[in-house]
């Protein structure tokens, strides 16, 4: 079971480490608009959420830490993909209601819920995006979550499920397969999870890039 203070850590981590690798992520972002601003639209969504994180002590629940991130996120959200990502995490905020620690069949709930909110949030969804990404991730939960109740085991199975899909993208919109680039929100989606993931398998938190950070003040804050 994950409890509070290793969920926070793990969104406290997750946001850091999008912020580190954002530029990567924006320079693949072809679709739906070329504007390069899908890796910095994600970061300043979950970014939003570290100071109030930080301030949740380790007594926290999981419910708690999951409705104080979503709550940020839907605050800071920023473009499309940040929308859709506040929408992911507000199924973690549902799903994990009332819950003092949470486990595989929660999160595996919680992915379902965000999955149904950020498509029906969607006018015209398309396959090949964040979207894709995180339906596949979800019903990889789902499966996982009836044969194991052990959180390293779900979570490695929901990143890899979330990494083959990313790559399938390609393929599956126009615009990307010229470019020869992956879906840049699913790209983002992956690296959060995937820094998730590691703080459950007990790494520790990720330290901010310095000069990314310097960066910041001056370039993101005339971003919309």
């Amino acid at each position: 079971m994950i409890n509070g203070s290793l969920l926070r850590d793990a969104v406290i981590s997750a946001a850091i480490t999008i912020n580190n690798r954002k530029r990567e992520v924006d320079e693949l972002n072809v679709y739906p608009v070329p504007d390069g601003d899908t890796g910095t639209n994600m970061s300043m969504t979950i970014g939003n959420s570290i100071a109030e994180l930080k301030r949740l002590d380790d007594r926290t629940s999981a419910a708690d830490v999951a409705s104080t991130a979503a709550s940020a996120f839907l605050r800071g959200a920023r473009g499309n993909s940040g929308v859709i990502l506040s929408l992911i995490f507000r199924g973690f905020a549902k799903g994990l209601s009332g819950c003092t620690e949470a486990g595989c069949e929660n999160f595996a709930e919680a992915l379902q819920l965000g999955v149904d909110a950020a498509y029906k949030a969607v006018m015209k969804p398309a396959e090949g995006t964040i979207l894709t990404v995180v339906k596949a991730a979800a019903a990889k939960a789902k499966e996982t979550a009836l044969s194991t109740n052990d959180d390293l085991i779900f979570w490695n199975e929901v990143c890899s499920e979330a990494e083959a899909v990313l790559a399938k993208t390609t393929e599956m919109l126009p615009q990307l397969k010229k470019a020869g680039v992956v879906d840049a929100g699913g790209m983002g989606l992956v690296i959060i999870f995937n820094a998730m993931k590691e703080i459950f398998e007990g790494g520790n938190i990720a330290v901010p890039n310095e000069a990314q950070s310097q960066n910041d003040s001056s370039a993101d804050s005339f971003r919309t």
